[in-house]
This record gives structure tokens, sequence and C-alpha cells, in this order.
């Protein structure tokens, strides 16, 4: 493009080093922001409101005149400004299997992140939910690259808009690149020791699909591959991303990876290595790393760099910049009536509704009338727990204390505003703390559960038990809770258990002592108030997990998409299944599946869905295949497809779905994907249990594999 480069032939040296480096205005301050911006910095993150317009001034009245972009941690809504909407984690989002409402939910974000002035959000998390020890699985969308494919898309498109210059449009950052969650140990920020095969087969998909849904920038994990830190792979970042993958946006390095090479890693001896290191591999944009600036700039005055690597990233840069409509208006910034608007709010209430999952009913649920009901436990009415990571109670900087805004509701408040509607009577003791006692806590509960027809116990985790940098290697729920729903067990009243929680925990003995089981994960402001309704039957819950939850931490992988071949297919002492498997999700009404038909010559499948039950409902149609005999092992079956579909009572919708040969591909021995002839097994149903999937054998012949 020419006006790229008459931009770039305009700047100098220092100014094109300059646009390379991202700098958090949390941690600088004002007076140190402004100096670079009169550098000419490239971008900022963590700075909002009139902040940003004050520096955007003076970048653009200084040297090269090039716009700073702006960017901000909006992972699950612009959560760190307290007006504004708090949604669902993504991996509460992903129990919805709705990729159009993730996209309403982003494009309503990229609404209010843009009303403070702002450009990127560092957002979808693609990283795949694998191992439950590790800190960040509920900023994933669960445990499977197609379903993390189709949010991550979704969320792309509605971040980005269609008009990517429209002042409510942002830059989506597609992270963390490359396999982070599959560390050795869950350990955060680790090796993953795995192969690039397995890379492209199973962690590079959903990337693919947010490139290809043209997500404009792309952030580096801060782990590595077989030793080999993400920061400085050139095949990674260069090879696939940008060559294979025809990436033309801009990679941005993850917090402080520069200096990760030197200080944990131990691949770079200074920052002048490190540096050379960044940018020859092919990132463009490097996090919190003030030091590579003028280590960058050594480097080319010495001849050690060639300052077309300069070039190439600025171009990137600027591109993005161009794309979005900074440099025609560089204070481009939507109306703040977005923020914490009612549209917003009301489109927050339906996700948290379609995003409860119910897990186990023994007919405890709906509650019914005229009850008395307990409400026990520490998330019962703590809406921290509900809002998970990335809030502003953790960032930018922690503040656990700080004084909620509202409108939100816990569990507690939506119970006691629906009881009288119902004509029940509501009480509450907390228990306990999340992760300690409390004084006469259990005793209290106990005491009180003496007088209730039902208990609603609500019990989980929270961020400070698991978030970035906080890794858990046993994640049964904290002592003080197993302890209070033991005692809890004594009083032979029904428990209903509500898993406020930012990821599964291990707990067969909840399940087992159970008359119901039902979460929502870290349901935003509303998450209470939808898994209330639910408990009610005022909704009937569509929810199904995107995840898996294993008995034991040590029963694990429990993933559903495993390779075969273990010899005893289970632990002696554990069951072969996980507790619930993923795609689980059980409803107030039933569902039937009937007459499923594959045609080998147009690769479609039909099936026929019947809603058996008294009440309407939606159940989420799960298509899997598995390569019978492949050149390379294959998984026990994979997701290919999936549908959500509303039924009312008695109601049967024939279902078409439209496949090629490439769906059914894989990753062979050369790095290479192929669909290879042979025979296969599409399944269809609602889980990926065996048990509740109907299925056939088909033949995928030459002709359909070339």
């Amino acid at each position: 493009m020419q006006r790229i480069e008459t931009i770039l032939s305009q700047m100098t040296l220092e100014q094109k080093a300059a646009q390379l480096v991202q700098i958090p205005y949390s941690h600088v301050g004002k007076e140190k922001a402004e100096e670079w911006a009169r550098l000419g910095v490239g971008s900022f993150l963590h700075v909002l409101g009139d902040d940003a317009r004050h520096l955007q001034k003076i970048a653009v009245e200084s040297g090269a005149h090039i716009p700073l972009l702006f960017g901000i941690d909006a992972v699950h809504g612009h959560c760190l400004n307290r007006k504004a909407t708090i949604f669902p984690t993504q991996l509460s989002m992903a129990c919805s299997f709705d990729p159009t409402l993730v996209k309403r939910m982003a494009a309503a974000a990229a609404k209010e992140i843009s009303a403070d002035g702002l450009h990127q959000t560092f957002s979808p998390v693609l990283c795949l939910g694998r191992d439950v020890r590790w800190g960040r699985v509920d900023e994933t969308f669960g445990e499977d690259t197609y379903l993390a494919g189709e949010m991550g898309a979704a969320m792309v498109a509605g971040y980005q808009g269609e008009d990517n210059a429209a002042d409510t449009s942002v830059i989506a950052c597609a992270k963390h690149y490359i396999g982070y969650g599959e560390a050795t140990g869950a350990r955060d920020s680790y090796d993953t020791s795995v192969t690039y095969r397995k890379i492209k087969e199973t962690f590079l998909p959903p990337f693919r699909k947010a490139v290809e849904a043209g997500c404009a920038s792309v952030m580096t994990a801060y782990g590595s591959i077989d030793g080999t830190p993400c920061t400085s792979d050139k095949k990674l970042l260069k090879e696939i991303l940008k060559e294979q993958l025809q990436f033309d946006g801009f990679i941005v390095t993850d917090w402080q990876n520069v200096t990760h090479l030197i200080h944990d890693q131990r691949t770079a001896a200074n920052e002048k290595e490190a540096s050379r290191l960044a940018l020859e591999s092919g990132n463009d944009m490097m996090m919190n790393a003030p030091e590579f600036y003028q280590a960058i700039l050594d480097l080319v005055r010495s001849g050690e760099v060639d300052e077309g690597l300069l070039d190439e990233a600025v171009k990137r840069i600027l591109a993005v910049k161009i794309r979005f409509g900074l440099f025609d208006n560089p204070f481009k910034q939507a109306d703040a009536k977005y923020l914490g608007c009612t549209e917003h709010l009301e489109l927050n209430k339906q996700i948290a509704r379609e995003s409860v999952t119910l897990l186990k009913n023994d007919g405890a649920l709906p509650l019914g009338s005229k009850k008395k009901i307990l409400v026990v436990g520490p998330s019962a009415d703590d809406v921290r727990c509900h809002f998970g990571d990335w809030t502003y109670f953790s960032h930018p900087l922690p503040d656990y204390d700080a004084k909620p805004e509202r409108p939100y509701v816990t569990l507690l408040e939506g119970v006691k505003a629906l009881a009288e509607k119902h004509g029940c009577m509501v009480s509450y003791v907390k228990g306990c703390e999340i992760d300690e006692e409390t004084e006469n806590g259990v005793a209290d509960a106990v005491a009180a559960a003496k007088h209730c027809d039902v208990i609603v116990f609500a019990c989980g985790d929270n961020i400070w038990l698991a978030k970035e940098g906080i890794d858990r290697a046993d994640v049964r729920l904290p002592k003080a809770q197993r302890e209070l729903f033991k005692a809890l067990r004594g009083a032979d009243k029904p428990i209903v258990t509500a898993l406020i929680c930012t990821k599964p925990l291990c707990v067969p003995k909840v399940d087992k002592h159970s008359a119901a089981v039902l979460t929502n994960f870290n349901g935003g402001m509303f998450g209470g108030l939808a898994l209330a309704e639910t408990l009610f039957g005022d909704i009937n819950p569509c929810g199904k997990l995107p995840i898996s939850f294993p008995h034991h931490v040590g029963q694990q992988p429990t993933y559903y998409n495993q390779l075969p071949g273990w010899h005893c297919r289970n632990y002696v002492d554990m069951p072969e299944k996980p507790l619930y498997p993923f795609g689980r999700g059980l409803s107030y009404t039933s569902f039937a599946y009937s007459d499923m038909q594959f045609d080998e010559n147009t690769l479609s499948l039909r099936v026929k869905v019947k809603n058996t039950g008294k009440i309407g409902g939606a159940e989420t149609v799960q298509v899997y295949f598995r390569d019978l005999v492949s050149s390379v092992m294959t998984p026990v079956k994979r997701l290919i497809a999936f549908r959500k579909v509303p039924l009312k009572a008695g109601e049967t919708k024939e279902l078409a779905f439209h496949f090629t040969a490439r769906d059914f591909s894989f990753i062979n021995a050369c790095e290479q994907r192929v669909t290879e002839p042979g025979d296969f097994e599409i399944m269809v149903g609602g889980s990926s249990d065996d048990g509740d999937l109907l299925k056939q054998v088909f033949t995928l012949r030459n002709e359909k594999c070339k």
C-alpha cells in the first residue's frame, strides 16, 4: 500500500523502533507515558478515557504524527471499567454452544471499549483447557478445538465488525499463540512438550479460523514448545502463522516476553540478544518491553540487525492502524451511552441464562412452590465469584475489596427475589469462607437445615485459587467447603448444589450426595439470577459442558477426544469415564434422536430430534466422527458440527448437516492436512458420551478425498 510506504519513508530509525513498543500506562504513570508518546511509541495498554485522549493528542502532534493504538484486557466485556457490562467468562459463554450469541456479546463489548477511546482488546483466548490444574481454564472456550474455533471466529467478527474503521469496532487479538494451556503439569507459562504435528492438529485450528475471520492481531504465548520459547520460534511465528496461514495483521508479545527470554527461559544473555531474537522470529510489537527500544536501536546502528526487519514490523502495525481508521480519525470514539446500557444488560442476561448447565437432577428441580429454602455457602452472595477474573477486582492492579458496581444479582439475591413469586421462604447461612472455616459457621448451617425443606449449596473457588499465575494441584472443593457439605448431609434434606467456579472441580462426593447439580461457571453480572431462575423453573436449562469434569485430578486427561491404545482404559482405582463428560447438559424436558441417515455420496447427515417431554426446551445437537483406520493415530471421536434447536413439547424436527472431505481430515506425519480414503464412523446425539450417540459407519472413497 502506497500510503504505508509514504509514512514509512518519513520516519526516523528512532520512530520506527518506538512503533514496535507497547507501554503499560498503569505501571509507568502519566509523565513517563507522555515521554513515550512524544518518542512515537506504537501503543499503550490499560489507559482509559481522558488519559487516552490526552496521550493521543501528544502523539499526533509529535514526530511522525502517527496515532497511538490503545489496548485493553477486555476478555469478557470491558470489565476493567466499573460502568461497563461484565459478561460471563469465555468458559461460561461456551456452555451456550451459540456462536451467534458470542458474536453479539463481542459487538456489544466493542462498543463499550470504544466508548473509552480504546482500539484493541486482548481477546479471544483460543487456548484449550484440557488440564483443570491450570489457572486460566476460565479464560478458554473449553477443551475442544472445533468449539473454540467456532466461538473464537464469532468473537473476532463481533469485535471488528463489518466496517473495521467504524467508531464501534475494535481490533481483536487472538491469544495465546500457541499450546499455552497444554504446558507440562499445567504450569502457567511453562514448557509444552508437543510436536509441530500436534500443534497443527489440535492447537492451530482455532487460530486458523480467527485469521480467516480477519483477526487483526495475534499474541505470542509466554511459554515454549519443546524448549523453544514461542517468542523466539521462527517456525511458529513466521513460517506457520504469517506464511502458511497468510496472517496479515501484527503479532504482539505477551507481557514482558522479551525479558522473559533472559530471566526465566534463559535463552538470551541480555536485552540486545533477547530483542534481536524477538524481532527476527516474527514479533511485531513488544508488550511492556521498554528496554527493546534502545536495544534494537543499538543493534541496527551496529549492523547486527537489518533495518528492513523493523520496516516489515512497522508496516504491519501501520496497516492495522490505517485499516481501523486511526490515521483518518485518531480520536475515534463510540458514544458513552453504550457503557452498561440496557440493551447490553439484557443481552448479558440472555447469555447467562443460556449458559446454565444442569449436570444432575433426581427430581429435586425445579424447586416448586411453598418450600422453605436454605441457601448455604460462600459463593451464594459474593459477586466476585460470579465475575471471575479480568475485572476491576483483579486488574490492572488488584483491588479485591473494591466496592462492586450495580447492577448485578448474586445467587442469594436471585433466590430471594423469586421466592415470593413462588410462595417460598428463604433463609441464608454463609457456613464458611471459600478456603477457610468461620466461627460457628458449620454449626449455624446445620441448625438452620433442620427447619428447611431443601438446601441450596453454593460452592466453588475464586480468583485467588485460579487465575493467571495461580495453578492448583488439588482441584477438589477447598477443605472448608467439603466439611460444610459433609455436615449438611447429616441434616437428611435434599441438597441442590450450584457450582460457581472458574473451571471444573473434582466433586464426586458432591455429585453422589446431591439431588441436583448445576453450574454456569463464572456467569457475570447476572449469573446468580440465571441460576436462581433455573432453580425455580422460570427458565429451562439448555447449557452443555464445553469441558469435562474429572472424578479426581489424577484421572486426567479426561477430555473426550483422546487417542486410542491405552491397555487398561482406566486407572485401577478410578472410573473409566469423567464425572461429567464434554457436551453433557440436562433439561427439564427430554429429547429423543431417531432416523439417522448419512449419505456417502453427498456427505450429508440427517437426523430427527423429538421433544418427548411436557414443556418446551432447546437441545444442542452434536455431531462427532471417528476415522477408523488412519496413517497416524487419530482421536476416538472429534466434534465437527453442533446446532442448538428449540423444540416445543411433543415437537419433532429433522436436521440436516452437510460436510466436505476436509471435515474428516487430519495432520499426517509430514505435517500435511490430508483426508485418507477408508471407513469412518459418524455419531450424533446430546453429548460426547457413547450412550448418548447414534452411530453409522460410512466409506470415503478415493475420488472424494482428492
